[in-house]
């Protein structure tokens, strides 16, 4: 059941692209991401290369001096890797900054009942920004030692964790906007297991270098469509 919703939320999340409202915010998006990726990825070429300018010393092979030029095309590859590395955290700073956006174009396409949303202190977007991302930073960098560990399965842990982040982040930014902070906890802890696999549908694609680009603002129409999806059930249920 939950699986159902979380694939039919995505469906119209991709069917909605051609939404002027959302396409702006998607290329958007993607654009932000590109730059973010380029710039880190131009820092670590220009490093690479001021640090061989001078040739490097390699263990039983002596002194070379082709690593410059090698440092020097260093960019596109540096950007892939980077693209799989800092996409997570670049998806979770860019949730926060296109949310809104993206949510009130996918309620009032598909769920004109909502209402208007409630607003949330700009304060309190920050701070729920700067800590998700913390948040994620820590607990990816705190992975790595189990990455190490548990290298076959590296994959698995990487899209568990991170599906649980996102997916946490994801949903309590969508429904604070209309239920408030205790209530949208509430909501997302009655719904975990949902919330959860939402959020690994998101981290898998994050693994995978260019698809990425376009799930920061593709897992905010997703959730929107979830959380109004649990909304219709509870309701049902109760």
């Amino acid at each position: 059941m939950a699986a159902g919703l979380i694939l039919a939320s995505f469906a119209k999340a991709l069917g909605q692209l051609g939404d002027r409202r959302l396409s702006r915010v998607f290329w958007l998006g993607i654009a932000l991401a590109l730059l973010l990726l380029a710039l880190a990825s131009a820092g670590v070429q220009a490093l690479l290369v001021w640090w061989a300018s001078d040739g490097v010393t390699l263990p039983y092979i002596g002194e070379v001096q082709w690593f410059a030029a090698i440092a020097g095309w260093s960019g596109p590859a540096a950007m892939i890797l980077f693209s799989v590395i800092l996409m997570v955290p670049v998806a979770s700073a860019m949730s926060s900054l296109f949310l809104d956006r993206v949510a009130d174009a996918v309620e009032a396409r598909h769920h004109p009942q909502a209402g208007e949303p409630k607003p949330v202190p700009l304060s309190e977007t920050v701070v729920d920004a700067v800590s998700f991302l913390g948040v994620m930073l820590v607990a990816n960098a705190i992975a790595l030692v189990l990455y190490l560990i548990f290298s076959p399965v590296a994959l698995f842990i990487f899209w568990g964790l991170n599906g649980y982040l996102l997916g946490r982040e994801y949903f309590t930014l969508v429904a604070i906007r209309h239920l408030g902070r205790a209530r949208a906890y509430e909501l997302r802890r009655t719904h975990r297991a949902t919330v959860w696999l939402g959020g690994i549908l998101m981290a898998v694609p994050l693994s995978i270098p260019l698809l990425n680009l376009a799930i920061p603002v593709l897992g905010a129409a997703t959730f929107t469509h979830i959380y109004h999806g649990l909304m219709r059930r509870d309701a049902r249920a109760g």
